[in-house]
Protein backbone atom coordinates (compact mmCIF):
# COMPACT_ATOMS: atom_id res chain seq x y z
CA UNK A 1 0.00 0.00 0.00
CA UNK A 2 3.25 2.48 0.86
CA UNK A 3 4.76 1.72 -2.39
CA UNK A 4 1.57 2.53 -3.93
CA UNK A 5 0.73 5.21 -2.39
CA UNK A 6 4.48 6.51 -3.08
CA UNK A 7 3.85 5.60 -6.65
CA UNK A 8 0.54 7.85 -7.27
CA UNK A 9 2.81 11.01 -5.52
CA UNK A 10 5.83 10.84 -7.79
CA UNK A 11 3.36 10.38 -10.86
CA UNK A 12 1.43 13.39 -9.78
CA UNK A 13 4.87 15.33 -9.13
CA UNK A 14 5.77 14.51 -12.63
CA UNK A 15 2.27 15.53 -14.48
CA UNK A 16 2.89 18.89 -13.10
CA UNK A 17 5.99 19.54 -14.11
CA UNK A 18 4.74 19.30 -17.65
CA UNK A 19 6.19 21.87 -20.26
CA UNK A 20 4.23 25.54 -19.93
CA UNK A 21 4.52 28.38 -21.92
CA UNK A 22 4.29 31.72 -20.65
CA UNK A 23 3.85 33.50 -24.08
CA UNK A 24 2.24 32.57 -27.38
CA UNK A 25 4.35 32.84 -30.47
CA UNK A 26 2.22 31.64 -32.81
CA UNK A 27 1.27 28.04 -33.32
CA UNK A 28 2.42 25.56 -36.43
CA UNK A 29 2.43 22.02 -36.28
CA UNK A 30 6.24 21.91 -36.14
CA UNK A 31 8.90 22.27 -33.43
CA UNK A 32 9.46 25.61 -34.35
CA UNK A 33 7.03 28.66 -33.82
CA UNK A 34 5.01 30.30 -36.67
CA UNK A 35 7.05 33.61 -35.34
CA UNK A 36 10.56 31.51 -35.13
CA UNK A 37 9.93 30.53 -39.13
CA UNK A 38 8.48 33.72 -40.67
CA UNK A 39 11.12 35.97 -38.64
CA UNK A 40 13.84 34.19 -40.02
CA UNK A 41 12.81 33.98 -43.21
CA UNK A 42 12.26 37.63 -43.35
CA UNK A 43 15.39 38.25 -41.76
CA UNK A 44 17.05 35.97 -44.12
CA UNK A 45 15.69 37.01 -47.26
CA UNK A 46 13.77 39.90 -47.08
CA UNK A 47 10.99 39.90 -49.74
CA UNK A 48 8.04 41.80 -50.04
CA UNK A 49 5.61 38.89 -48.90
CA UNK A 50 8.12 38.17 -46.29
CA UNK A 51 6.98 41.37 -44.53
CA UNK A 52 3.30 41.01 -45.28
CA UNK A 53 3.68 37.60 -43.86
CA UNK A 54 5.79 39.02 -40.57
CA UNK A 55 2.95 42.14 -39.99
CA UNK A 56 0.27 39.51 -39.90
CA UNK A 57 2.12 37.51 -37.12
CA UNK A 58 2.75 40.50 -34.90
CA UNK A 59 -0.57 41.33 -35.32
CA UNK A 60 -1.70 38.01 -33.82
CA UNK A 61 0.45 37.62 -31.11
CA UNK A 62 -0.19 41.14 -30.35
CA UNK A 63 -4.28 41.47 -30.16
CA UNK A 64 -4.91 37.65 -29.49
CA UNK A 65 -1.37 36.74 -26.70
CA UNK A 66 -2.01 33.37 -25.16
CA UNK A 67 0.48 31.32 -23.00
CA UNK A 68 0.06 31.55 -19.25
CA UNK A 69 0.89 35.27 -18.88
CA UNK A 70 -2.00 36.09 -21.46
CA UNK A 71 0.44 39.41 -23.10
CA UNK A 72 2.72 39.23 -26.12
CA UNK A 73 6.30 38.28 -25.58
CA UNK A 74 8.72 40.21 -24.71
CA UNK A 75 10.26 42.77 -27.48
CA UNK A 76 7.49 41.74 -30.00
CA UNK A 77 5.14 44.68 -29.77
CA UNK A 78 9.00 47.00 -30.58
CA UNK A 79 9.03 44.72 -33.50
CA UNK A 80 6.22 45.15 -34.74
CA UNK A 81 5.94 48.99 -33.77
CA UNK A 82 9.28 49.17 -35.25
CA UNK A 83 8.50 47.63 -38.86
CA UNK A 84 5.12 49.24 -38.74
CA UNK A 85 7.36 52.25 -38.88
CA UNK A 86 9.75 51.45 -41.27
CA UNK A 87 9.53 53.90 -44.11
CA UNK A 88 8.12 51.45 -47.34
CA UNK A 89 6.10 49.25 -44.79
CA UNK A 90 2.87 50.52 -45.66
CA UNK A 91 3.50 50.81 -49.51
CA UNK A 92 4.72 46.92 -49.66
CA UNK A 93 1.78 45.63 -47.25
CA UNK A 94 -0.94 47.39 -49.77
CA UNK A 95 1.01 45.88 -52.87
CA UNK A 96 1.86 42.69 -51.55
CA UNK A 97 -0.83 41.56 -49.14
CA UNK A 98 -3.35 38.91 -49.84
CA UNK A 99 -6.94 39.90 -49.38
CA UNK A 100 -7.21 37.41 -46.10
CA UNK A 101 -4.32 39.37 -44.90
CA UNK A 102 -6.24 42.63 -45.28
CA UNK A 103 -8.91 41.62 -43.54
CA UNK A 104 -6.97 42.14 -40.39
CA UNK A 105 -6.84 45.61 -40.65
CA UNK A 106 -10.13 47.98 -40.95
CA UNK A 107 -8.40 50.45 -43.16
CA UNK A 108 -7.40 51.24 -46.66
CA UNK A 109 -5.05 53.91 -45.51
CA UNK A 110 -1.99 51.54 -44.09
CA UNK A 111 0.36 54.86 -44.34
CA UNK A 112 -1.61 56.23 -41.29
CA UNK A 113 -2.80 53.25 -39.31
CA UNK A 114 0.81 51.38 -39.71
CA UNK A 115 2.23 54.83 -38.15
CA UNK A 116 -0.56 55.23 -35.51
CA UNK A 117 -0.13 51.59 -34.90
CA UNK A 118 3.53 51.32 -34.56
CA UNK A 119 3.88 54.09 -32.19
CA UNK A 120 1.17 52.63 -30.12
CA UNK A 121 2.98 49.17 -30.17
CA UNK A 122 5.99 51.31 -28.93
CA UNK A 123 4.28 52.52 -26.50
CA UNK A 124 3.12 49.45 -25.33
CA UNK A 125 6.46 47.80 -25.39
CA UNK A 126 7.22 50.52 -22.52
CA UNK A 127 4.08 49.90 -20.59
CA UNK A 128 4.59 45.99 -20.19
CA UNK A 129 7.55 45.94 -20.08
CA UNK A 130 9.23 49.11 -18.34
CA UNK A 131 12.94 47.94 -18.42
CA UNK A 132 12.48 48.09 -21.84
CA UNK A 133 11.72 52.18 -21.78
CA UNK A 134 15.32 53.23 -21.82
CA UNK A 135 15.84 51.63 -25.60
CA UNK A 136 12.60 53.00 -26.63
CA UNK A 137 11.83 56.07 -25.60
CA UNK A 138 14.31 57.62 -27.47
CA UNK A 139 13.59 55.85 -30.16
CA UNK A 140 9.68 56.84 -30.15
CA UNK A 141 10.77 60.72 -29.35
CA UNK A 142 12.66 60.44 -32.41
CA UNK A 143 9.66 59.17 -34.29
CA UNK A 144 7.48 61.70 -33.21
CA UNK A 145 10.11 64.51 -33.55
CA UNK A 146 10.35 63.35 -36.87
CA UNK A 147 7.25 64.54 -38.15
CA UNK A 148 6.63 67.62 -36.32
Amino acid sequence: MRKAFIAVALLLLTAACGPTRLYYWGSTGSETTRYEDLAYRHYDQQTPESICDLICVYEDMVTNPGGLRKTPPPGICAEYGYLLLQPNTAEIFSQYATRSQRRMFDSSNYASLFSKRGEEMLAREMELYPESAKFIAPLLNRIKGGRE
